[in-house]
């Protein structure tokens, strides 16, 4: 009879998950005992970062993705990035290797009786099956809960003895044939309900986000914006780019407060949310949930954040059915098209520090078509966006929960997911120390990543809630003597530390011929501008 490891290598290759990332440990080797020529595994030197590129790979694939951790305490190492992979709704299979089932019981080393309790409340799902028999159905009940919307990670508990038991075939026969698929077109009534209230307003709108960032989704709701010739906001916080920020229909992405989304969306009668929560707010500015007379519709895949709101009715879907369903009905209405957002050239400081915004424009004019970008620059994301120019989806991440550690790491995800498209990651100075194990892994397979480190000295991001939050001379916001250059240099990577402008713009020139991962450290003005 087959052991339980032939038998979980056989589905994993049904599955396509050949790849698995992970740091190892002694509960794990049996798993990985006569690892497979055709798989490969992507070693990272911290489970930060070992989930962070799992979950840059996965949202990079649209697949889900494998991932094998050391223990409780392994797995406890990767909460602060499990927090983004949830927010995300990111497709992670995740194992974690558990004692023998004989030593959970004895206080032994590397044995925690609770090891589901540990991920939660970021975790979907958690199990760890109560015999090593169930081993193969219990990762067939997790490849399918993940991938299930709400999209998101599950965790299994593997006992380091399961591997090497046998399994009745009978038992597992189907297992590799099964599929648990998601069908959500509305019926026909719900369809003219919505069609209707469409056609009878005046000034409608779309606010688009993350479940919009997909190839089915994508060209429908830039079809829909121009069929209904209506300004598109994205909505706030966005871990993606679900519309092109250069298309003339876009208008911005709207702040994260209650009295600032209200404040944008004043004139419309009705507001169309596609593919988001309503909404994600930061910062806390009081006020209306919407301007007095307008109505709102979301759909979204999430019952969850479909039922939170206390405001607008939503639909549980599957995003692009409908959207598909509504262009059938919709015929043009008597609208012109809104007048495109002007794009302001900035202006080229002569020395370093150079502001965010020219260096973001440089960007712009400068990184070769078809790049990927993963940002964790959080202090100014809204120069980032002002200036962003990408028109596929999948070309843009960005923590969704908002915690640090996500963004070096992720990178090396989404270059592996398909290493011809060059990846830029632009990095805050104080981020990069989060995730900077993944410079290891991103020199060993020599993924073409740029790693643009904006050097500002500090977390600026804290530093625009100061004065919003009325707080006076606050610790430990200050960053003095980070130099993620010589860092970069440690584990191998090219680095150059630039401070004159035509050096910045040969440099982002050169993305388009990099075969490797390289370190661009340039100085940037420390720029506070309040949230909301």
């Amino acid at each position: 009879m087959p052991t339980v490891r032939e038998t979980t290598y056989d589905l994993l290759r049904t599955w396509g998950l050949t790849t698995v990332f992970g740091n190892p440990g002694s509960n794990e080797l049996p798993f990985l005992d006569g690892f497979p020529p055709e798989f490969r595994y992507v070693l990272g030197l911290h489970e930060g970062a070992v989930v962070a590129m799992a979950d840059g790979y996965a949202q990079a694939t649209g697949r889900p993705a494998l991932v094998n951790l050391h223990s409780a305490a392994g797995l406890g190492n990767a909460m602060g990035v499990l927090a983004n992979t949830r927010a995300s709704h990111t497709p992670l299979v995740l194992t974690a290797g558990q004692q023998a089932r004989s030593m959970v019981g004895l206080g032994s080393v590397l044995a925690e009786p609770a090891i589901t309790r540990v991920p939660e409340p970021q975790v979907k799902w958690a199990f760890e099956p109560a015999k090593a028999q169930d081993v193969p159905r219990a990762l067939s009940e997790a490849f399918h809960l993940a991938t299930l919307p709400p999209a998101g990670p599950v965790l299994v508990s593997l006992p380091m003895d399961d591997w090497a038991q046998e399994v009745d075939a009978q038992e597992v026969v189907h297992l590799p044939g099964r599929r648990v698929r998601w069908a959500g077109a509305a019926g026909p009534e719900l369809i003219s309900e919505l069609t209707d209230r469409l056609r009878k307003a005046t000034a409608p709108a779309l606010v688009v986000g993350p479940e919009a960032d997909d190839e089915r989704v994508f060209p429908l709701v830039v079809e829909l914006a121009e069929q209904l010739r209506v300004p598109v906001w994205t909505a706030p916080t966005p871990p993606r780019c679900p519309f092109p920020p250069r298309h003339p229909l876009w208008r911005g992405v709207l702040p994260p407060s209650i009295a600032g989304v209200s404040e944008h969306l004043t004139g419309h009668d009705l507001v169309l949310v596609v593919g988001a929560p309503v909404f994600r707010y930061h910062a806390y500015r009081p006020g209306p949930w919407l301007p007095e007379g307008t109505e709102l519709i979301a759909l979204s895949a999430d019952a969850a954040s479909a039922s939170r709101p206390a405001f607008g009715d939503a639909v549980v879907c599957d995003v692009a059915e409908v959207v598909g369903q509504l262009l059938e009905r919709l015929p043009p209405p008597p609208r012109t098209w809104p007048t495109p957002r002007e794009l302001q050239p900035a202006p080229r400081p002569e020395t370093a520090p150079f502001t965010a915004d020219w260096l973001f424009a440089q960007m712009a004019l400068r990184l070769p078509p078809g790049v990927r970008m993963v940002n964790e620059s959080t202090s100014n994301t809204t120069q980032f966006w002002n200036h962003l120019d990408l028109d596929r989806p999948r070309s843009l991440f960005f923590p969704a929960a908002g915690g640090l550690g996500f963004g070096l790491p992720a990178a090396v995800g989404v270059a592996l997911a398909d290493p011809t498209r060059p990846v830029v990651a632009v990095l805050g100075d104080g981020a990069v120390q989060y995730g900077v194990a993944g410079l290891w892994t991103a020199t060993q397979w020599n993924l073409p990543i740029t790693f643009v480190v904006l050097r500002n000295g500090g977390y600026g991001a804290l530093q625009g809630f100061v004065g919003q939050l009325g707080i006076t001379d606050p610790p430990g916001l200050d960053l003095p003597g980070l130099d993620a250059a010589r860092i970069a240099l440690g584990y191998g990577i090219p680095a150059q530390q630039l401070t004159d402008g035509e050096e910045v713009v040969a440099a982002l020139d050169a993305t388009k011929s990099a075969s490797g991962p390289r370190l661009l450290e340039i100085p940037v003005r420390a720029e506070t501008r309040p949230l909301g």
